[in-house]
């Protein structure tokens, strides 16, 4: 079925983002680009697989008409939108107080917080 093929690719570009933020985790000198590296990648990673998600339970519903499948459908969109906004929140938070507590970036980074004098 053409549906399983195309949720399948999401999933695979889901675990490659999710991958790609392990990756950043490791290797990335600071903790201000390990949390850009973390935070872009999960949120991509997660959109692409909840996508592979609701395009197989979008294909599923269609074939059977089982209404679980809107209730899959439904709660999907809905963690997609909640993970938007508490993913990019909870990063901005955690570099602002890691900037308060000292913690400053690589000398090659552009630090507009201490230029502003905040």
């Amino acid at each position: 079925m053409l549906a399983d093929s195309i949720a399948f690719v999401l999933l695979v570009i889901g675990l490659i983002f999710n991958a790609l933020g392990v990756i950043g985790l490791l290797r990335f000198p600071d903790v201000y680009t390990r949390l850009h590296a973390s935070t872009k990648a999960t949120t991509f990673g997660s959109i692409f697989l909840c996508l592979g998600v609701v395009v197989y339970a979008i294909a599923h519903y269609f074939w059977t008409s089982d209404s679980q499948y809107l209730m899959v459908i439904v709660h999907t969109i809905i963690a997609v939108f909640a993970l938007a906004v508490t993913n990019a929140a909870g990063s901005h938070a955690i570099a602002r107080a890691a900037h308060k507590s000292g913690q400053m970036p690589e000398p090659s980074v552009v630090d507009r917080l201490s230029e502003a004098g905040l």
